[in-house]
Order: structure tokens, then C-alpha cells, then sequence
């Protein structure tokens, strides 16, 4: 039986575990090794190099229905991503070809309805197999490249979420089949009961599985985009000051213009300002950009903030 409690870093691995033996299966899927004798859980993923967050925020979740803040930062995608990548290894290598021996097993084949039971069963799994391959394809090596500091320009996590088929429920119809209409042949199959009782747990795992990858590992792949997102706009900023910096030297007049254009006047409204012509004020703008290579309003207003010709303050109160 579950103990529902919230756990914490300072709580003993083995207590952890004793209580939720379901979760010796995600001890494995973190790659985290048995035999920690009494050893609290920080100190156990210290040892064995998982983010005790991000361990702890799963364990909760799977446990308890504990779900963090959606932008919580302090998830570590690199360590769901190997989680989820070990826990696809998992179910695919191990636990379906597993199920189906033990499946093949437990049936007699007397008749066509096992055949067709196990053609179904394979369907289902080939169903489950296509959808870990496409993520394994397209959003592993997405985020992949997102920690290396890259970001794909025609992939993004919602891009991903479109195309994220269903995987909950795959063996219902499997499951019912079985339990409805298998045909008795006056003995007890204890092999086939056994079956079908791992093919109730696996469903319960596959569904775990989905929930990590939608309520924990989306919102945390979305959190780097943006953060990537931010630094490509502090790069660019970075940029238009170099190039501010390195171009020739702006005029007091030119300067004037500029502080005039951030302030949100027209051409005309300029001229009048500065008692120049509307053409002269054209000229200006011209010898601007060139100078500066900056063509927008934003980036003359950055250039203006940078270089102190208007109080950033102004901007902050509106």
C-alpha cells in the first residue's frame, strides 16, 4: 500500500522504496543502482549523478498526483530526458517482448481466437513501438540540441505536442477480449491470469509514462526555449551596440534627430523642432542607418538607452 506523503531529500532511499515498490521500476529508468544500504535520497542521487529535484519531483508526481508550478525551472530536462530515454529502452526491449512470450505461453492455439489474441497484442505493441521511435527521432535530439545551446528554426516543443498520439488505454480492448470471450477449456490458467495481470500493470505504466512526458518534461523543454529565446534577444541588442560603437562617429544633430524619433515624433514634427526641412530631417535619418546599421525604431531606441541619450526610466513608467 502507497504511503501518501510528499518526499524529500533528507528521506532514507530505502524507505522511499518499501514503501511504493512500484518505483524500483524508476530507479532503474534514472539509472540509479541498488545496494544504497540506509543512505538518505540526496545522497544516493549525488552518488550516482540524478538531480535529487528532479528525482524527487517525479517520485511525488507518480505517487502522490503532485504536480509542480509549470515553470518551475529547477527541473532538470537533461535528467528527464535520460529517464524517459532508459524507460523507452525499458518497455521496448524488455517488458513487450517479454509480455508477448509469456502471452504465446499461456495460450493453446486450438483455435483461431488465440491466434487473433496475439495478433492484436502485436499491433498494439508495433502502436506503442511507432510512437517512442517518433519521439526518439524528432524530440530527443531536439532537446539535445537545445542543452548544447542550439535551437532548431523549424521544430519547436509545440510542434511536438501536435503530433503526440495518444498511447493511454492501448490494451483495453485486448484486456476485455481476453477476460470476455477466451474460450475455457475446463482448467484454471494460472499463465494466462498472470499475463493479463502484467498487462493491467504495464498499461499503468505506460500511462505514467505519458503524464511525465506532458505535465513535467514539456513545460521544462519550454522553459529552455525560452530562456534561449532571451538570449538570442540580449545577443542581438549586444550586437546593434557593437556595431553602434564601431561605425562612425553620429553628430550632435544626428543625435538630436534620434532622440526626437524614440520620443515618437514625425518627419514634420522634427523639422518644426529643430527649425530644419523635412527633406533635411530624410537626409539625416539616411546618414543614421548607415551609420549605425540599425534600420528599426526599437533598435535606435536601444542605441539611444545605451548611449544615455534618453532616461531608460521614461520607457519603465509607461
Amino acid at each position: 500500500m502507497k504511503r501518501i506523503k510528499l518526499y524529500e531529500a533528507s528521506d532514507k532511499m530505502i524507505d522511499l522504496i518499501s514503501d511504493n515498490y512500484s518505483m524500483l521500476q524508476g530507479l532503474s529508468a534514472f539509472g540509479i543502482q541498488l545496494g544504497f544500504g540506509d543512505k538518505s535520497v540526496e545522497e544516493v542521487c549525488n552518488e550516482q549523478g540524478v538531480d535529487t529535484y528532479t528525482f524527487l519531483t517525479v517520485v511525488n508526481f507518480l505517487i502522490n498526483d503532485y504536480t509542480p508550478k509549470e515553470a518551475d525551472d529547477r527541473i532538470s530536462a537533461r535528467t528527464l530526458l535520460g529517464y524517459l530515454r532508459a524507460s523507452h529502452s525499458y518497455f521496448l526491449d524488455f517488458q513487450l517482448p517479454a509480455i508477448r512470450k509469456k502471452l504465446e505461453e499461456s495460450l493453446n492455439f486450438k483455435n483461431k481466437m488465440d491466434m487473433f489474441i496475439l495478433r492484436l497484442y502485436d499491433e498494439y505493441a508495433h502502436d506503442i513501438q511507432l510512437h517512442m521511435k517518433y519521439e526518439e527521432k524528432t524530440l530527443f535530439p531536439y532537446v539535445e540540441s537545445l542543452l548544447r545551446g542550439e535551437q532548431m528554426n523549424n521544430y519547436n516543443v509545440d510542434t511536438f505536442a501536435r503530433h503526440h498520439s495518444d498511447t493511454k488505454g492501448k490494451f483495453q480492448e485486448l484486456k476485455n477480449i481476453i477476460i470476455k470471450y477466451l474460450p475455457q477449456d475446463g482448467l484454471t490458467n494460472h499463465q494466462l491470469t498472470d499475463t493479463l495481470y502484467d498487462i493491467y500493470n504495464n498499461e499503468e505504466w505506460l500511462s505514467n509514462h505519458s503524464n511525465v512526458e506532458e505535465i513535467l518534461f514539456v513545460p521544462a523543454i519550454r522553459i529552455m526555449e525560452e530562456k534561449m529565446k532571451n538570449a538570442d534577444v540580449t545577443a542581438r541588442i549586444s550586437d546593434i551596440i557593437k556595431s553602434a560603437d564601431n561605425g562612425e562617429a553620429i553628430s550632435q544633430r544626428e543625435k538630436d534627430i534620434i532622440i526626437c524619433l524614440v520620443q515618437g515624433m514625425s518627419n514634420k514634427e522634427i523639422a518644426n523642432r529643430l527649425f530644419i526641412s523635412p527633406n533635411t530631417v530624410i537626409t539625416h535619418r539616411r546618414n543614421i542607418a548607415k551609420k549605425l546599421q540599425i534600420h528599426s525604431l526599437a533598435g535606435l531606441t536601444i542605441y539611444a538607452i545605451a548611449n544615455n541619450l534618453i532616461d531608460k526610466t521614461i520607457f519603465e513608467e509607461h
